[in-house]
């Protein structure tokens, strides 16, 4: 059993590399999506996550509107995240090990940033005049990070005039993809 220090610098380990690795997240969705790059949101994170970026591009290119060096930087902080909160906790795992929990994470993360902007978009769309997309910045960007999940179950369900069903869909294929990363 870990004593209150060894608890508090758990928690800020973990609090500090998650967020990081949330917007490197972010700015590579966006970056995938297409999302509106001069949004101020979009904005904010380029300039929190571009010192580190603009020198792995140097040695690792994008290909194509993958940003590799976002997606290795990814990779190695979560590595070092949870070999740290290991060795914290006095437990010795295989680098292997942590590779495989490492991938599995990132996993999981995406899949609830999937899932967290679908809630806001809806909640916004209720809240917002003009279906929600209107002048509010996060509006904007989460229905351009949705949409590449929306727009085909928008064309394949049948129209049912003011309510939308696409949303509830997603959630429900996204829960199922959460409960298979887990299982992994």
């Amino acid at each position: 059993m870990q004593g209150p220090f060894e608890q508090i610098l758990d928690f800020l380990i973990s609090t500090v590399f998650g967020i990081y690795i949330i917007l490197l997240l972010l700015r590579l969705i966006f970056g995938l999506v297409r999302a509106d790059f001069y949004n101020p949101i979009s904005q904010t994170i380029v300039q929190l996550t571009n010192p580190p970026l603009l020198l792995m591009r140097r040695m690792i290119p994008a290909w194509g509107r993958l940003d590799l060096a976002a997606l290795v930087l990814i990779l190695l902080l979560k590595f070092v995240e949870l070999w740290l909160r290991l060795t914290l906790a006095g437990i010795d795992i295989a680098p292997g090990l942590v590779l495989v929990a490492s991938i599995r994470e990132i996993l999981m993360t995406v899949v609830w940033i999937f899932i967290i902007s679908l809630v806001i978009e809806v909640v916004m769309s209720w809240l917002q005049a003009g279906g929600g997309r209107g002048a509010n910045p996060i509006a904007r960007l989460v229905s351009d990070v949705n949409r590449p999940i929306l727009s085909p179950l928008r064309r394949a369900l049948p129209n049912t005039g003011a309510l939308d069903f696409s949303p509830m869909l997603a959630l429900i294929g996204l829960y199922i993809l959460l409960i298979i990363v887990r299982s992994i």
